[in-house]
């Protein structure tokens, strides 16, 4: 059997993270895949890291489990059968999308946000995800056993990404790469200020242009790069403008890929002398577009299950379709994407 090495990255976007949680318990099914290395922001970074500590105590199997309980904590239903019946009996996802959008929550939500700073609080305030990520077990978050990990945040002070790796990776590094600034206070790490790793890099892709890392980089896409329709209200407005500023990054590195990759093919660069990465990508825009800011921020059960289903579905299609080319060619059009 032949094993192929691939790299992921894996992007952020708060509960719909639960999509790439699908993803990755679907390929970790796959023996003919080996993943070396992560890269990963905010909620990508919370699935890169309870994947390499599970694999590291358990294999494939202990990674999945891990995942499993990681998602546990967030609001996601262990239970099959109660699944079913929550699915059962919920709207279908436009549906529960808008009423959680509507919700009186959700406006209050929006409006401390926009009224109220996370430095407000005081001495009162605690990150909500410490008690979470305090439980993650960090000798095997930064050993040698399973992929490379790498995991991105935001330097506040000078705008730059930051790529933490090995032993620098701690709890406050999982914070800081989920840190939206209108909901936590920075993370200060060895006196530098951090926000959310998806500003400057969701995800970062050149950690994983080193040589020993194998040329294929799968992404793993939760924020839509396309929609059909303009918005027009307040909060299709907002969410949008959320979906563009967390793809930027993504594609200011694809376009340097791509030219890259036009000077190697075109002999204007000598071959050896920049890696020729082939670039796939895992999503579901048709699903991504029936959600919203209210469900990035807000873990439901019903819409964490339907992600982990239609994750799990998105990597069986691409395997069904691309396996083959791991290793061979891009599956993704960066022609088509940056020069038609």
């Amino acid at each position: 059997m032949t094993v192929k090495r691939i790299n992921l990255a894996l992007q952020g976007g708060g509960a719909h993270g639960a999509f790439t949680w699908g993803v990755l318990d679907r390929l970790l099914e796959d023996d003919r895949l080996e993943i070396a290395a992560i890269s990963g922001a905010s909620a990508g970074a919370m699935n890169g890291a309870a994947l390499k500590a599970g694999m590291a105590s358990g294999g494939r199997i202990g990674a999945k489990e891990n995942l499993d309980w990681f998602w546990e904590q967030i609001g996601a239903v262990a239970d099959d059968r109660v699944v079913a019946w929550m699915d059962a009996v919920a709207p279908d996802t436009p549906t529960l999308a808008t009423a959680m959008a509507n919700s009186p929550m959700a406006a209050l939500m929006n409006m401390s946000s926009r009224l109220m700073s996370p430095y407000d609080s005081g001495p009162f305030y605690s990150n909500p995800l410490k008690p979470i990520v305090d439980k993650f077990k960090f000798d095997e978050v930064c050993g040698e056993t399973g992929p490379d990990l790498f995991i991105g945040a935001t330097n506040v002070r000078s705008g730059k990404v930051k790529i933490f790796s090995g032993n620098t990776i701690t709890s406050e590094v999982l914070m800081a790469s989920a840190c939206l600034p209108t909901l936590f206070q920075a993370v200060e790490i060895e006196g530098e200020a951090y926000w959310d790793g998806g500003y400057t890099g969701n995800p970062a892709l050149f950690p994983l242009y080193a040589e020993s890392l194998p040329a294929d980089i799968m992404v793993v896409n939760i924020n839509p790069l396309h929609r059909d329709d303009v918005p027009t209200d307040t909060q299709a407005i907002q969410n949008r403008i959320n979906e563009i500023s967390f793809n930027s990054s993504l594609l200011r590195e694809l376009r340097a890929i791509n030219f890259v990759k036009r000077l190697l093919h075109d002999g204007s660069m000598n071959k050896g002398t920049m890696k020729d990465v082939l670039v796939h990508m895992i999503s579901d825009d048709v699903l991504m577009n029936d959600l919203n800011v209210a469900t990035k921020s807000s873990p439901n059960p019903v819409v964490l299950a339907r992600l982990k289903s239609a994750g799990r579905a998105a990597a069986d299609t691409f395997l069904a379709a691309h396996f083959d080319d791991l290793g061979q060619r891009d599956t993704v059009d960066l022609v088509g994407m940056f020069d038609g």
